[in-house]
């Protein structure tokens, strides 16, 4: 019995269609945990996600590339969703014209803020030059974090792994301090945490409301168009802070 049972797990293991099941389970229960829950950020259901599906890829030995081949129907999606941003941007879009201008200021200063605290910070403690340059796109969606990342001589899978850390600390953390700061319009707040925290953000953006998650994607796109082109100078500014 116990022999038909690990051959019967060796088989599905093996199968793309049962980690798209579990990925998709999984991420159904996070969300019910974080509606029982009233909608506490500690409850995100990205972040339990995460958690979950590492935990039991670990106990279960799975490698990640097995897992991979059945999430990456979900990486796929990925891209038309980012695209499906557009929409309530569209629908709000008069809002998003009353504050071009506290947007801009917005923009440079929260990405400017984001590279520099890393940097710095990681510089303080230590980091090594190559640590210091995966650190600067650190607040970009993914695809391209990691390309700057690779451009200016960092080394692209730890900057996924502090985008993705980024993104996860910024949708638990952000709407709390934001509440906390008493900053209630929708769509600074949606701003802020698209800026601070990329994609994962703009999922907890558009749990708010609407108006919020409009304006998450407007800043995913912004901060990387920013980020790309701020990322020479600040490379130049660490060689000679640095001595990189």
């Amino acid at each position: 019995m116990d022999k038909m049972l690990d051959d019967i797990w060796v088989y599905l293991a093996a199968s793309p269609l049962l980690w798209l099941t579990v990925t998709l389970m999984v991420y159904l229960a996070g969300q019910w945990l974080f509606e029982r829950s009233g909608g506490q950020a500690w409850f995100n259901p990205v972040a339990l996600s995460i958690i979950l599906l590492a935990s039991l890829l670990l106990l279960t030995g799975v490698p990640y590339a097995t897992y991979f081949k059945g999430a990456q129907f979900i990486h796929f999606l990925l891209g038309p969703a980012t695209v499906a941003l557009a929409i309530p941007l569209y629908l709000h879009w008069n809002r998003v014209r009353q504050l071009f201008l506290p947007v801009i200021v917005g923009l440079l200063a929260g990405s400017i803020t984001a590279i520099l605290s890393a940097v710095g910070l990681a510089g303080l403690l230590g980091g090594s030059p190559r640590t210091l340059l995966s650190l600067v796109p650190k607040s970009v969606t993914t695809p391209v974090a990691m390309g700057v990342a690779e451009k200016i001589g960092g080394i692209p899978s730890l900057t996924a792994v502090i985008v993705i850390l980024t993104g996860v600390v910024g949708a638990v953390a952000a709407p709390t301090l934001l509440n906390m700061l008493r900053i209630r319009d929708e769509a600074v707040q949606g701003f802020a945490i698209g800026v601070a925290a990329h994609g994962i953000g703009t999922a907890r953006a558009l749990q708010i409301s609407s108006m919020a998650g409009a304006f998450a994607g407007l800043a995913i796109g912004l901060n990387a168009l920013l980020t790309s082109l701020l990322a020479p100078v600040i490379v130049r500014l660490l060689h000679v802070s640095f001595n990189l």
